[in-house]
């Protein structure tokens, strides 16, 4: 959102900076060119006025100069003449010792030309015949002034430009910032879907936004519906299952079939492997995988309850306690967490003595879970051959063997980690890493 704010943005200020820009500089080349047309005519009044300062004298034409203006007398006036005749030239005392140059052409030249003491000159050539000779009279004025008044302007324009270019970005950002507030209201409830706090966006907001609001809401809802159906299916095929395979389990437990051993241990045999292959893939079959929104894991209000079933299953007086952020929901299917932690819990309460301990944190990139157990612990050396599929340790200790083995299916889906170390308490530690849930 704030990347398409500052892309408006830049680009707003790219166009009023050009169009500022422009709009300055052909404001103030019209007025020069309108000024110099303007001093045009005043020069060529002025080279008039000096042609009929030149008389017939008793030596041919000569300059009246008591006829001309005290401004051609005065050094570096900032107004200059030049009279070239074909044997006979004058120039203007205000020229002092300054050379005028002389223009190609008639009329105005394009461009300033330089003049004493620093000057720039306007420029003004006109040819005339009179007494009959020809003659050729530049006037120039200094441009220097107006030049200078220009540049004051210039910087005068920057300083107001600037001031209407921050005052229209200030506005563009309220402007836009208003105009996406709609759009960054839905982020935000998108933020809230991955974090469970809603099961769907709400549906008022502008027209343009609607047609996308709504598809999501109905993705939503079409998502939640089928793992809803496939989770009831995997139940319905598992309790459809269940009955034949309680009663081949028990044919294969008679007595007829006592007088042929070794077929009814590989009948027993087959039979348990498809009760834990079934269960394996049942569970695998149930997981969910990305959470939806609304089944996130609330650890205030699932971790009670399921340490409520454990102390009642395992009813020998263990101390179970648990321990989570404040608020923390983490971001995984409710149904998958409860799986995982419930076996999790559910071999360290088999194991244990006196005390079962479960540890909820935050860590740099994702989650931390801990469960530890006062138990005799496990041996290095059988760590690895524990997670495997259906293997027990101690037959003395109820149970199919399949915890750690779904537990390990979860964290596979999830991209989490598992290892076995030795507890605080005494027993074993089950270390569980989870990555942090990827951001939309």
């Amino acid at each position: 959102m704030r990347s398409i704010q500052r892309r408006l943005g830049l680009g707003l200020i790219g166009v009023l900076l050009g169009a500022g820009l422009l709009l300055a500089q052909s404001t103030l080349w019209m007025l020069d060119a309108g000024l110099r047309r303007y001093l045009q005519d005043d020069l060529r009044e002025q080279a008039e006025a000096l042609l009929t300062g030149l008389v017939r004298g008793q030596q041919g034409i000569q300059l009246d100069e008591p006829r001309l203006p005290g401004v051609y007398q005065r050094p570096y006036s900032g107004h200059y003449f030049r009279i070239d005749l074909a044997d006979e030239s004058w120039r203007s005392r205000s020229l002092w010792d300054h050379a005028l140059a002389v223009s190609p052409g008639t009329g105005l030249q394009d461009g300033l030309v330089d003049g004493p003491n620093g000057q720039r000159l306007l420029l003004y050539r006109a040819d005339y015949r009179r007494f009959g000779q020809d003659i050729s009279i530049s006037v120039a004025s200094d441009y220097t002034p107006i030049l200078q008044a220009y540049r004051r302007v210039q910087g005068l324009g920057c300083l107001l430009g600037l001031g209407v270019l921050v005052l229209v970005v200030l506005l563009q950002r309220l402007t836009v910032r208003r105009a996406l507030k709609p759009l960054e209201e839905v982020r935000r409830q998108v933020e809230q879907l991955q974090q469970g706090l809603r099961q769907q966006l709400d549906s008022g907001v502008p027209v343009e936004l609607e047609p996308l609001v709504a598809q999501i809401n109905h993705l939503l809802r079409q998502t939640e519906n089928t793992l809803q159906r496939s989770r009831h299916a995997v139940g319905n095929l598992g309790h459809a299952l269940k009955t034949p395979l309680a009663v081949l389990t028990s044919l294969a437990a008679r007595d007829e079939l006592a007088a042929c051993p070794e077929l009814q241990a590989s009948l027993q045999e087959q039979l348990a492997q498809i009760e834990q292959r079934l269960a394996r893939e049942l569970g695998r079959a149930r997981l969910a995988g990305e959470a939806l929104p609304a089944s996130h894991f609330d650890c205030a209000a699932e971790l009670p309850g399921l340490f409520a079933t454990l102390a009642m299953v395992h009813n020998r007086g263990l101390a179970l306690d648990w321990q989570a952020p404040p608020g923390v929901r983490l971001p995984w299917d409710r149904e998958d967490m409860l799986e995982l932690l419930g076996n999790l819990l559910d071999n360290a309460c088999k194991w244990a003595r006196t005390q079962v301990k479960l540890e909820i944190a935050g860590v740099p990139g994702g989650w931390s879970i801990l469960v530890d157990d006062d138990g005799p612990g496990m041996a290095a050396e059988f760590r690895a051959e524990a997670m495997n599929r259906g293997i027990r340790l101690d037959e003395q200790v109820a149970g199919h063997g399949l915890g750690l083995a779904i537990v390990r299916d979860i964290l596979e889906a999830w991209q989490g980690r598992l290892a076995l170390q030795d507890s605080p308490l005494g027993g074993l530690r089950v270390t569980i890493e989870l990555p942090a849930r990827r951001e939309a």
